[in-house]
């Protein structure tokens, strides 16, 4: 199946702009020879809305966390409320019960309590959802279901869209190396289980990697999953955090939805620097958020959206999607950028030889303290278990 030529990165860009009430209009890109349509996202559109006869036509099923994460859920639901507001369709959110223990059937219940709410179209956000969403596309079978970092599953009223996170890691790792940054964190969400995490990470160490030894430099990277498994705030992550920035760690990929604000508050308090992950998180922590690995999945649930109404979903399908730089699908942002010694001319010549190809990063999704086995030429990765 081909792939789309252009999913706009300045879509993922925009997704954080609720301080700020702004918009952006990107071009519209193509995959293969169907146009994507033309998106307008913008994070002025409510999140909930009444509908005149009480049913709702989009839905969009949260991943563990908040809905307002700042990140995954809340990059995702962004998208999906711009395409059902453009097109004149009612939406609705629906959170599986029990929050961050959250099972397969109350994540199957809040599937079912949208399609009987009159859903035509599910998205699915994290791959949690996947026991859950099997068994509920196979039982809903006229409604369309949307996993967001998901996989096939064999059935043909589901798409499943996943993306390249180890670019966008990479390409952080190697910014803040570049920028002159040496000590480095990464706290991950998931627990060391989540593929899609586990990526970011293992990129963004492999960038860190590569901008020390162009610049004959050896960094230091202290890696964790601790207190991360709900994607949830904690006390204790803010307190690792804290410890880290207090014994010289500058930098710190906070990479797990919500446990973002452990971090951040950490940061402040200790004058350090984070890069956030999804979408550009520099308007939720000013002078704090140095860059942001950013992946499109609001432009990717807005875009299968779409086919779900243009009639062209069967190309979608059943087929695993994997959205990378190549894409528009991940990169920094560069309309916040902040860095000097590193320059937006300078990542843009980086990014194209990622397309091009002349740059690799491996795309294992390297668990726990696997990363810290990597043979690497001039970083040292301390995992902490």
């Amino acid at each position: 199946m081909k792939k789309f030529l252009a999913l706009i990165l300045a879509l993922v860009m925009v997704f954080a702009l609720v301080a700020c009430g702004e918009k952006a209009t990107p071009d519209a890109g193509d995959k293969g020879d169907d146009k994507a349509p033309e998106q307008t996202v913008t994070t002025e559109i409510p999140d909930e809305m009444t509908s005149e006869d009480g049913k709702y036509e989009v839905a969009f099923v949260t991943d563990v966390g908040a809905l307002k994460d700042k990140s995954f859920n809340q990059g995702t639901y962004d998208g999906v409320k711009e395409y059902a507001s453009k097109n004149n369709l009612s939406y609705k959110y629906y959170q599986p019960a029990n929050g961050d223990q959250a099972t397969d059937d109350d994540r199957y219940d809040a599937m079912k309590a949208a399609v009987e709410g009159g859903a035509k179209v599910v998205v699915c956000a994290g791959f949690m959802q996947a026991g859950a969403l099997e068994k509920a596309a196979k039982e809903f079978t006229d409604v369309n279901f949307v996993f967001i970092d998901g996989w096939p599953l064999g059935l043909d009223n589901v798409a499943a869209i996943a993306f390249k996170e180890q670019e966008c890691g990479f390409f952080a790792g190697y910014a803040v190396v570049k920028e002159g940054y040496t000590k480095l964190g990464f706290c991950g969400g998931g627990g060391g289980t989540n593929d899609a995490c586990c990526r970011y990470g293992w990129g963004f160490v492999q960038g860190a990697n590569a901008a020390a030894a162009e610049m004959g430099k050896n960094v230091e990277v202290k890696y964790t999953w601790q207190y991360g498994g709900s994607f949830q705030p904690s006390a204790e992550l803010q307190t690792l955090a804290s410890g880290w920035y207090e014994n010289g760690t500058e930098v710190i990929f906070s990479c797990g939805g919500s446990i973002f604000d452990s971090i951040t508050a950490a940061a402040s308090a200790n004058d350090g620097l984070v890069v956030g992950v999804d979408s550009d998180q520099s308007y939720d922590a000013p002078g704090i958020v140095i860059t942001s690995a950013l992946k499109g999945v609001g432009a990717a649930a807005s875009w299968a959206i779409a086919k779900s109404y243009d009639g062209t979903w069967s190309e979608i399908a059943n087929t695993g999607i994997s959205l990378g730089a190549a894409d528009g699908a991940t990169g920094l942002p560069t309309d916040t950028w902040s860095m000097k010694n590193y320059t937006v001319a300078e990542y843009e010549a980086q990014l194209a030889a990622v397309i091009a190809g002349t740059v690799t990063i491996d795309d294992s999704a390297l668990k726990n303290g696997e990363v810290a086995d990597q043979n690497l030429s001039n970083t040292t990765v301390e995992y902490v278990g």
